[in-house]
């Protein structure tokens, strides 16, 4: 198994979905991790069943707040090993629907606090000997049918262009960047179900698996292994953690 000790991570959106579970994932092999989101009482709760984890409120838009993050962690655990950007908020929707507005929080939440997080903490893993930074990103840039997703798409594959450039520019750094692209029963995603019963109905059809990951034991354990020092030589790619949906290629 993955032993994390003495590794410190920072997982952004880490009060629910997917981000706890990665959060909870690290914490489970050792790493000391800081959580970060809007809601502090959300926070609060996510800290009381991760052991050993600390939270600071801060919205990823801001980037005196992404400061304020990175400070918190130093001064909580003294060093930043790992990175995981997973908050976003998500421009769903035909692209005669989405507004400036929601595209441009999309973008501010995404790839550009994903860009100002990732400048943020380098110089910190650069002087540990390297670190790994994972972005989240999703197969609604590369689907089939983009309609409805367009917005959406967009954000995401110009987070996976930073990914590739991350890992081009920092890579003799010991610095990995990856994407992931996980499917997974977040609370996000079973409202959308709910609201969306017919098109879920034949989405998880295309599944070759035929269910949706556990954010957890599915998406959070798998970071977990990326981390792992077996996986050094794995550096600028998208890895789907979806069932074999997805085809990036």
């Amino acid at each position: 198994m993955t032993d994390l000790s003495g590794k410190v991570a920072i997982v952004t959106g880490g009060g629910q979905g997917v981000g706890f579970g990665i959060a909870s994932a690290l914490a489970g092999a050792g790493a000391r991790v800081m959580i970060s989101g809007r809601d502090e009482d959300r926070l609060r709760a996510a800290v009381a069943r991760i052991e050993g984890a600390s939270c600071h409120v801060s919205d990823v838009r801001d980037p005196t707040g992404l400061d304020a993050l990175v400070a918190a962690t130093l001064d909580a655990f003294g060093a930043i090993d790992i990175l995981v950007n997973n908050a976003q908020q998500v421009p769903l929707g035909r692209l005669a629907d989405v507004s400036d507005e929601a595209f441009v929080a999309g973008f501010e939440s995404g790839p550009l606090a994903t860009f100002r997080l990732m400048k943020r903490v380098a110089p910190h893993m650069g002087a540990r000997g390297g670190g790994v930074i994972f972005n989240l990103v999703s197969s609604a840039g590369v689907r089939w049918d983009m309609g409805g997703f367009g917005a959406y798409g967009a954000v995401k594959q110009a987070t996976r262009v930073l990914t590739r450039a991350a890992a081009s520019e920092w890579g003799a750094d010991g610095i990995r960047v990856l994407s992931i692209a996980p499917h997974a029963l977040s609370e996000a995603m079973q409202a959308w179900i709910e609201a969306n019963p017919s098109e879920a109905t034949a989405f998880f059809r295309t599944i070759p698996l035929k269910r949706l990951g556990d954010p957890h034991d599915d998406i959070g354990r798998a970071v977990v292994l990326l981390c792992d020092p077996a996986a050094s030589y794995l550096t600028g790619a998208t890895i789907p953690l979806d069932g074999g949906q997805a085809n990036f290629d």
